[in-house]
């Protein structure tokens, strides 16, 4: 599993609400709920039971959704760890070594034009 899949099943576990989730992930709904069907389908188990009232997980659903957690905390800590320290050289810019010109005003080195 991908750790967008992991992500997108983690924030549906939390809401227990597939239309709150997909608007936090900032996604929507149909394609949240394709993916959790997907996922479902490769792991070979359900992991929500959906009924008319509400939506629960399985134990195969509380069982992943702690797994799933503790994968995306470590990855998150690799990501932080791997992540460039502060500091270091400063660059300077590579413009063309001028004030960019103003609308009224004469160009720099440049004499007026006599008439």
């Amino acid at each position: 599993m991908d750790h967008a899949a992991l992500r997108q099943f983690v924030a549906a576990a939390r809401e227990l609400h597939f239309a709150h989730a997909a608007r936090a992930l900032g996604m929507p709904r149909s394609t949240l709920v394709a993916n959790i069907r997907a996922m479902e389908a490769e792991l070979g188990y359900e992991l929500f039971e959906s009924g008319a009232s509400s939506t629960r997980l399985t134990p195969h659903g509380e069982a992943l959704l702690v797994d799933a957690e503790r994968q995306l905390q470590k990855s998150a800590a690799a990501a932080a760890a791997s992540s460039a320290k502060p500091g270091g050289k400063a660059k300077a810019s590579k413009g063309k070594g001028r004030a960019p010109a103003v609308k009224g005003e004469r160009k720099p080195g440049r004499p007026r034009q006599g008439r």
